[in-house]
């Protein structure tokens, strides 16, 4: 239903509760897999991915270091348009170290895709992702998710780090956007 002001609803779909004991499952699998190395970097995608990588970074007991790159497709709309560009690069180098790009959402697989190419042409030791949350219904571009939160359908979602028209970022949970037309 949509409000008066023709602004959307907001219906809760993933509770923090759910949200904190999948990202604690997460850093138990990387601390893992990771349980003998010493370089690893986390590199948030920012905007989006602040909270999440903020709360998985805390929860690692692997030594890491965490730094973060920002990339744009989607300019001002709300579809991909399949064009990465890099807005921030990377402060640490990254040569012989293991990376895991940390994302808030994979949708259509550009993003993923790109910042994988471009960081693995950096000499890494590894380059593997991680994602809070995944949606198979829009990808276009098969993309590893090495560390996946949830699988979710093709809903405009937001909280926890996720936004539209930079509102609804610092939501403690995942809630769904929808706009429907007035009674």
């Amino acid at each position: 239903m949509t409000q008066a002001d023709g602004a959307p609803t907001l219906s809760p779909y993933i509770s923090e509760a759910d949200i904190q004991a999948r990202i604690l499952e997460l850093a138990r699998q990387i601390d893992a897999d990771y349980a003998h190395d010493e370089d690893i970097v986390l590199v948030g995608v920012l905007r989006g991915s602040f909270i999440f990588l903020a709360d998985l970074a805390r929860r690692m007991t692997v030594p890491h270091h965490v730094d973060f790159i920002a990339v744009s497709s989607y300019g001002s709309g709300t579809v991909s348009s399949g064009v990465v560009r890099l807005v921030m690069d990377l402060r640490t180098d990254i040569t012989d170290k293991h990376v895991i790009i940390v994302e808030d959402i994979v949708d259509t697989g550009h993003t993923v895709q790109y910042l994988i190419r471009t960081l693995a042409a950096r000499g890494p030791a590894s380059v593997r992702t991680c994602a809070l949350l995944r949606k198979l219904d829009r990808k276009v571009v098969d993309v590893p998710v090495d560390y996946l939160g949830f699988d979710i359908p093709d809903a405009w979602v937001v909280g926890y780090g996720l936004d539209y028209a930079d509102r609804y970022r610092t939501l403690p949970y995942i809630g769904v956007l929808e706009w429907g037309a007035e009674e």
